[in-house]
């Protein structure tokens, strides 16, 4: 791993490489949740840790993680009535959509993403691009997080002013996975694609106006 960067969740950023991410609408998940899936995921971590070693001990924290997004995504959705839904508003999920293809090509190549009403996934590859920082501070090393910050600060303000409101839009963290493999990459895009579908918002995916996916056989 070139760079590793840790706030509350794990953050590995390796230089070049496919990114599964998941971010979220302020307060849209109840402390007591958080506090709930953090402590849960801290107890199995250490368990892990004293059994395991070496090679078997990251294999068996890399599924730990998986496991913990499951719950933290399964929770976004039956939270989604008493949490924000901001992006429930199709002029608010259109500016989301718009800039996220907006840096398709200048920070990352983009593979699929999907709005929700209180979240979305996105799936990007950083390629082998070095990317200049937009700003200076903490991230400024780390392309990925400089990225996040940058969509995150664009859509907040534009979205903010469609709103007709002021304060804080988006969680400021984001969660991050990377894609190891080829049958990791196609469970992931399915995942996204069928999302709207396990929440019961639509029958097909083909049906939600902000799901996409790239037509990889066109390149």
């Amino acid at each position: 791993m070139v760079d590793f960067y840790r706030r509350n969740l794990p953050h590995w950023h390796p230089e070049g490489v496919m990114y599964f991410i998941t971010f979220r609408l302020a307060n849209s998940l109840p402390i007591r949740v958080i506090q709930e899936l953090q402590e849960q995921r801290e107890r199995e971590q250490q368990k892990i840790r004293a059994k395991f070693s070496g090679t078997q001990q990251q294999d068996e924290l890399y599924k730990l993680e998986k496991k913990y997004f499951g719950h933290f995504d399964s929770w976004l959705d039956r939270c989604v009535e008493e949490s924000p839904r901001w992006l429930a508003e199709e002029r608010v999920a259109q500016i989301v959509a718009d800039e996220i293809h907006q840096l398709d090509g200048e920070r990352y190549t983009l593979f699929a993403y999907c709005v929700m009403s209180n979240h979305g996934h996105l799936l990007v590859d950083t390629g082998e691009r070095v990317f200049k920082p937009v700003h200076e501070g903490v991230t400024a090393p780390y392309p990925l997080t400089d990225t996040l910050k940058l969509l995150k600060g664009r859509t907040a303000r534009y979205c903010n002013q469609a709103l007709g409101r002021r304060g804080k839009f988006w969680h400021h963290e984001s969660y991050d996975h990377v894609v190891r493999n080829q049958k990791e990459y196609e469970r992931i895009v399915r995942y996204i694609l069928n999302n709207t579908v396990k929440a019961g918002l639509v029958k097909t995916w083909e049906d939600w106006k902000f799901t996409f996916v790239k037509d990889v056989s066109r390149n």
